[in-house]
């Protein structure tokens, strides 16, 4: 039997649950529920303060981690598990347990995550390659020669790669290496094994280039993929390229070409499709905390190595015209026909201090792909069936079950989400997920039922 649907396993967990919950599990249809899997979890549970080195109050945090733990030891690689717990007045519980689908992004609480409706469908920005600038040009400061003569300066001990090795980092790459980037790697291959245990080497390597200089063996291309987006966070992105930015505003590029890191999970990459004001070669940062976009750092590898040169405001602007993507709110200053207009892709509603809006002015936009809609913000949500290019919808679960009702869910979505707020039962919304992807012929989530016997539990206030 998997372990993962063994009580015992949850036990612990349950208890600890039970313990903070005793009242809220006592009430009529009284449930608590959370989520575990390998790198995270989500339970309610109150952590003990620690006040003059005592603990007081709550849950301590070592005993929380130890009963989770027995629970994510259970799961599989890339596994997630969603739980709701109800315990009757004898200490008889009942477990509801959500496991991961194919068809479902992983989230960070027990409802549901995004359902991906098409097999293998990505958001428009991720699908999105880079323009051709036919007229970008290397930058003048570009200068393979003088970037290797001020290496040989600063590490006259390195050991340069060969010419075969070049060749074979191209062929595993399927891209030819820039120049100047040869001219780098001719002075030093940047493996750490030669100059393993001598912190000074190191520290030489890393002011050298003003970064982590990685080897050829771990150079890569920084596609899409290489920055985890999901599909709530692509949808809501759009790609802009203002005619004067010397960066694309993508969220990968098959021209980033990462040579080193800053050492805090930022890259810093030669980039080979520079926007139309950019120069060919030029270096950029990508921030891991942004999505989107990159940041230019200096016009040539020569102007970062040699001249220490750094952009002093490289950011993505917004682009002239018309925004792609808008927020509104119900009784704000602007209605919804302020926002409609062709470049839009992107909308959403939010709730303000008005009425419920209506859609008719998007009606016929060509770009709208994504509209998200907080619960109760749409007058008559069967208006999103004369939205005919949407992509990614998310919406509260009375606005989806009129849309399921009518038979008016639009076919063409790749991807959709079920806005649930907090304190809401997930039980009604993962029901609901598995009715969207039943619809779409997808896999839906596994649910098990485990049952167990906590025993008498503590007294109830009062009695």
């Amino acid at each position: 039997m998997n372990a993962l649907y063994d009580f015992a396993t949850w036990e612990p967990l349950l208890r600890l649950l039970r313990g903070q919950h005793a009242e809220r599990l006592a009430a009529p249809g009284g449930y608590v529920s959370g989520f575990v899997r390998l790198g995270a979890w989500s339970v309610p549970l109150r952590r003990a303060r620690t006040a003059w080195g005592r603990r007081e109050g709550g849950v301590d945090p070592r005993e929380e981690a130890a009963a989770v733990d027995r629970v994510r030891h259970a799961l599989g690689p890339g596994e997630q598990v969603s739980f709701v717990l109800t315990v009757d007045a004898d200490g008889r519980a009942e477990l509801r347990l959500y496991g991961s689908s194919p068809a479902v992004e992983s989230g960070y609480s027990a409802h549901p995550g995004t359902l991906v409706l098409v097999e293998g469908a990505l958001p428009e920005p991720v699908r999105r390659r880079p323009e051709t600038y036919p007229d970008v040009r290397p930058a003048p400061t570009a200068d393979p020669e003088l970037l290797a003569r001020t290496l040989r300066e600063r590490l006259p001990d390195a050991t340069g790669a060969t010419e075969e090795d070049l060749v074979r980092t191209e062929a595993r790459l399927g891209l030819a290496l820039p120049e100047e980037l040869k001219a780098l790697y001719r002075v030093t291959r940047a493996r750490s094994a030669d100059h393993a245990g001598d912190d000074a080497a190191r520290a030489r390597h890393a002011d050298a280039v003003d970064g982590e200089l990685l080897d050829l063996d771990r150079l890569f291309v920084a596609e899409p993929s290489t920055r985890k987006v999901s599909w709530e966070q692509g949808a809501a992105e759009a790609v802009r390229t203002p005619p004067d930015a010397a960066v694309q505003g993508l969220i990968g590029s098959p021209g980033w070409l990462v040579f080193a890191g800053t050492g805090g999970g930022d890259g810093i990459a030669v980039d080979l499709t520079p926007g139309p004001r950019g120069h060919l070669g030029q270096i950029v940062l990508l921030d891991h905390e942004q999505v989107i976009g990159a940041r230019l750092l200096a016009d040539s590898l020569t102007d970062f190595v040699v001249r220490g040169r750094r952009k002093e405001d490289g950011r993505q602007r917004p682009g002239g015209g018309e925004p792609a993507v808008a927020d509104l709110y119900t009784g704000g200053p602007r209605g919804v026909e302020a926002v409609a207009h062709p470049a839009l892709e992107v909308l959403s509603i939010g709730v303000g201090h008005g009425v419920a809006v209506g859609l008719a002015p998007l009606i016929g936009l060509p770009r709208l792909r994504t509209l998200e809609a907080r619960p109760g913000t749409l007058a008559d949500p069967l208006e999103i069936t004369r939205l005919t290019h949407l992509e990614y919808l998310r919406l509260g679960p009375d606005d989806w079950r009129v849309l399921l009702d009518a038979g008016a869910v639009p076919r063409t979505l790749s991807a959709a989400s079920v806005d649930s707020r907090a304190g809401r039962d997930p039980r009604p919304m993962l029901d609901l997920a598995d009715e969207l992807l039943a619809l779409f012929g997808r896999p839906g989530i596994p649910r098990t039922v485990v049952t167990g016997d906590l025993g008498p539990g503590p007294a109830r206030r009062g009695v």
